[in-house]
């Protein structure tokens, strides 16, 4: 966090001199989120107050999600058994061009009839991984979420952790 200015800081202190703690309160540190500002109950000739509503984040997908699947397909897919039908290397990519790459595969492949596709996202060693973390969460969004039945990571010689087996839904027969 960044310091104040001496004038900043002199103008917090003003600002404050006369606010107290509640008694009895317990801390409260709420998740680093970004914050949307709302005005409520402004009546006409009152100064209407600000309230921050923090946005509900959306659940990341977890990695071996098998909703909708039976148990044999789901351990054939945990397993490497399905043939990979498509392979995507999000390596070198920044994360608004991995995404778009992203969508615009799983929707081609699933145009295409695909069923199985292999996601290479890396290990992340010198950023953190910030693909591997950001693929599983962007498979959950809407727009990708209904091409996807299930994900998996894949097996060591197809990537280990740094890659995802990812099973498409079929398409339904009208659009075959």
């Amino acid at each position: 966090m960044r310091r104040l200015r001496a004038d900043d800081s002199e103008l917090w202190r003003r600002a404050m001199r006369d606010v107290a703690p509640l008694p009895a309160r317990p801390q409260h540190n709420p998740p680093p989120q970004a914050a949307e500002r709302r005005v409520v109950g402004a009546k006409a000739g009152e100064t209407p107050a600000v309230r921050e509503v923090t946005p509900p984040r959306p659940e990341p997908l977890p990695l071996d999600r098998f909703a909708g699947i039976d148990r044999a397909t789901a351990e054939r897919l945990k397993r490497g058994r399905y043939p990979v039908a498509a392979r995507l290397d999000l390596h070198g990519m920044t994360q608004a061009e991995a995404h778009r790459a992203l969508a615009g595969f799983i929707a081609g492949s699933r145009t295409a009839g695909r069923r199985c596709l292999l996601v290479i996202t890396g290990h992340g060693r010198m950023s953190g991984g910030i693909l591997k973390a950001a693929v599983p969460r962007w498979l959950g969004e809407p727009d990708l979420r209904r091409h996807v039945l299930a994900i998996a990571p894949a097996r060591p010689d197809a990537g280990g952790s740094g890659a995802l087996y990812v099973l498409l839904r079929r398409l339904p027969p009208a659009e075959a």
